[in-house]
C-alpha cells in the first residue's frame, strides 16, 4: 500500500513538473516571457503603415533579436504609427543614420522591425528616434493596384 502511494507521488511530480515546462514552452512560443529584460534604452521610429505589427514583436539587426517594440501609438498631427522599441544595453553601438523597416517573418509570418545600421560616427541615445524608416508592404495593396493597372492597360 505504500509503495502505491510512493509511486502515485513520484506520477503527480512528473505531471507537474511536464505541465510547468508545456507552459514555459507556451510562453517562448508566444512571446509572453514572465521574466522583462529592462536593461536597454528606448527608441523610437514613425511608419506610414504598421499592419500587423504588434507590441512584444521582435527588432532584429542582421537577423539578431537585439530588442522588441514596447509600445504602438498614434500621432493624430502627422496621421503616422508612432513604434517604441526597447534596444538590448550590449548593443548601445547603433549608429544615429539607423534605418528600420517593418518585416515580415517568412511568406505569411509574423512582422518584425529589422534595423539596418547606417555609417554615422553618433549613436542612437535613449529616447532618440530612427527618421530613415520604411513601412510594411500590404498584400491586398499590391494585388488591388496590379488588379488596377491591368484594368487600366487593358481599355486601351
Amino acid at each position: 500500500m505504500m509503495q502505491v502511494r510512493t509511486v502515485e507521488i513520484w506520477v503527480g511530480v512528473f505531471v507537474a513538473a511536464g505541465l510547468a515546462a508545456l507552459f514555459m514552452l507556451a510562453m517562448q512560443v508566444s512571446n509572453l516571457t514572465v521574466v522583462g529584460d529592462d536593461q536597454g534604452y528606448t527608441v523610437k521610429a514613425r511608419f506610414e503603415n504598421i499592419s500587423g505589427l504588434k507590441v512584444r514583436s521582435p527588432v532584429t539587426v542582421a537577423g539578431v533579436r537585439v530588442g522588441r517594440v514596447t509600445a504602438i501609438d498614434f500621432d493624430p498631427q502627422t496621421f503616422q504609427a508612432v513604434v517604441s522599441m526597447r534596444i538590448g544595453a550590449a548593443y548601445n553601438q547603433l549608429p544615429l543614420d539607423t534605418s528600420a523597416a517593418v518585416l515580415t517573418s517568412g511568406l505569411v509570418g509574423e512582422k518584425y522591425v529589422g534595423l539596418e545600421p547606417g555609417g554615422d560616427m553618433e549613436v542612437l541615445k535613449d529616447g532618440g528616434e530612427i527618421t530613415l524608416t520604411q513601412s510594411t508592404l500590404v498584400l491586398e495593396q499590391m494585388i488591388g493596384k496590379f488588379l488596377f493597372d491591368k484594368a487600366e492597360s487593358g481599355k486601351e
